[in-house]
């Protein structure tokens, strides 16, 4: 049997890309990675992904899979070693729901408090601060993961946001992960985070928040 070819199309510093390599390396999937320069964008990246132009993008076997969530499903349903996402119907049917519930309310919102005003700022990441109340109540106190006691899709789709919003918070000056208002959720984020196969993953903090204020300030800039 041929061995499968694997390539990640992605960014250092895109958290989409990251949660594809974290399923990658989970699942303990040797593959080779591809970083794309996102202001000069490869023609491989314009071959395999014509339509968004956008990271990550999964190549297996000269097949191309977009848009991150997909790309873990896909994942998980090709290799079968430790999966990701439940057995039980109802359980991925959930997980998933809890998933793209983030990306769909969430992250457009990330967007939108970064080019506010200060006024607008504060009533946007009001709403983002409920949209995490609302993600904390699926949890269990009891589990140190979504599923229980093994990572899995929920933990590796959502675990992003407790590198990116205390960033956020040093960038825009905006506080999102209230410990006190949300203290499971943020025992969750840690706890996800501490694994190792996770933690390796992560870009140095430092540089990713030096790429994030260098790219906001010049948006401000050209607002301005």
């Amino acid at each position: 049997m041929a061995v499968d070819e694997v390539k990640l199309l992605g960014f250092w510093g895109s958290p989409f890309a990251l949660r594809v390599e974290w399923a990658l390396r989970l699942k303990g999937i040797e593959y080779e990675y591809v970083e794309e320069d996102l202001s000069n964008k490869s023609l491989m990246l314009l071959q395999y992904n014509p339509w968004y132009k956008k990271v990550p993008v999964l190549v297996h076997n000269g097949k191309p899979i977009v848009e991150s969530l997909v790309i873990i499903e896909y994942i998980d349903e090709t290799w079968k070693n430790h999966p990701l996402l439940p057995e039980d119907p109802f359980e991925r049917a959930t997980s998933r729901f809890w998933a793209k519930f983030v990306d769909d309310k969430f992250v457009p919102l990330i967007i939108k408090m970064s080019s506010s005003t200060r006024e607008q700022k504060d009533k946007v990441a009001e709403e983002a601060r409920e949209i995490l109340k609302t993600l904390e109540s699926c949890l269990n106190l009891n589990k140190p993961f979504y599923g229980g006691k093994i990572i899995g899709f929920m933990d590796i789709a959502v675990a992003w946001i407790g590198i990116w919003a205390p960033m956020l918070e040093k960038i825009i000056d905006v506080k999102l992960l209230n410990e006190e208002y949300m203290p499971l959720l943020n025992t969750w984020f840690s706890d996800v985070l501490e694994v190792l196969v996770i933690k390796e993953c992560v870009p140095p903090l430092d540089e990713l928040l030096a790429h994030y204020k260098d790219y906001y300030d010049r948006f401000m800039a050209t607002k301005a």
